[in-house]
C-alpha cells in the first residue's frame, strides 16, 4: 500500500484565487448545525437558490444526502459518524479550492466534531451557523416519526434523545428557527454570508 507521505501534491496553473476573482466572491464553509428538524437543511437550501439566482457558486452538503452516497457505507456509531464529518470536511476543503460557497447541515451534535472539520477546512474559510430550535418543536416537525421511534427504544443512539447534543459555545450565526419563520431565518444567513465573502 502506498503511504500518504509518498504522495505528493500537485498544483495546477489555475489557483484558488484565480476562481474566485473569476466568481468575484471568495469560497468559504459555512456550517449548519442543529437538532434533527430544526431547520438546517431547509435554510442551507433557501440561501443556496439566493446565492445562485445572485450568479454565486453556492452548494449545499446535505447530512441525509452523502449518505446515500459518499458515506452510505458509515453506521451511526460514534466511530462512522467522526468519519463521515471528516469526509465532508475533506470534500468541502476541495470545493473551497474551487473558489466554491458551501453549506454544510449535518447534525453534527458533539463540539469534537464541529472541531474537527473546522481544523480540516481551516479557521479562516470556517463558520459556524447555531440552527436553534427547542426539543418540542423539533418533535412537532418530525414527519418521518423518528424522535418517536426513538423515544420508544426501537431507534438507538438519537441525538437529543438517548445521545447528546452539545449546543455550540461560540457560533458565528445563531438563527431561532422555533422563534421567526423560515423567510427571516434564511434572510439573515444569506446577509451573513454575504458579508463574508463579498466585502
Amino acid at each position: 500500500m502506498c503511504s500518504r507521505k509518498n504522495i505528493q501534491m500537485f498544483r495546477g496553473e489555475v489557483s484558488r484565487g484565480d476562481r474566485e476573482s473569476l466568481n468575484a466572491h471568495r469560497a468559504a464553509v459555512f456550517w449548519f448545525t442543529g437538532l434533527s428538524g430544526s431547520g438546517k437543511s431547509t435554510i442551507a437550501h433557501g440561501v443556496e437558490k439566493r446565492l445562485f439566482d445572485r450568479s454565486m457558486r453556492a452548494y449545499v452538503f446535505d447530512g441525509d444526502n452523502v449518505r446515500h452516497g459518499l458515506c452510505g457505507d458509515l453506521s451511526f456509531s460514534p466511530a462512522a459518524r467522526t468519519e463521515n464529518i471528516r469526509r465532508i470536511a475533506e470534500v468541502c476543503r476541495l470545493f473551497i479550492e474551487n473558489g466554491t460557497v458551501c453549506m454544510c447541515a449535518f447534525i453534527s451534535p458533539l463540539e469534537k466534531y464541529r472541531q474537527m472539520a473546522r481544523e480540516i477546512v481551516g479557521e479562516a474559510d470556517f463558520y459556524e451557523v447555531f440552527v436553534s430550535c427547542s426539543l418540542e418543536v423539533c418533535e412537532e416537525r418530525d414527519e418521518k416519526g423518528y424522535y418517536k421511534l426513538a423515544r420508544e427504544g426501537k431507534i438507538k443512539n438519537y441525538t437529543g434523545i438517548s445521545a447528546p447534543y452539545e449546543i455550540p459555545e461560540n457560533p458565528d450565526l445563531i438563527v431561532e428557527t422555533d422563534k421567526e419563520s423560515l423567510e427571516e431565518s434564511v434572510a439573515r444567513v444569506e446577509e451573513f454570508i454575504l458579508a463574508k465573502v463579498t466585502s
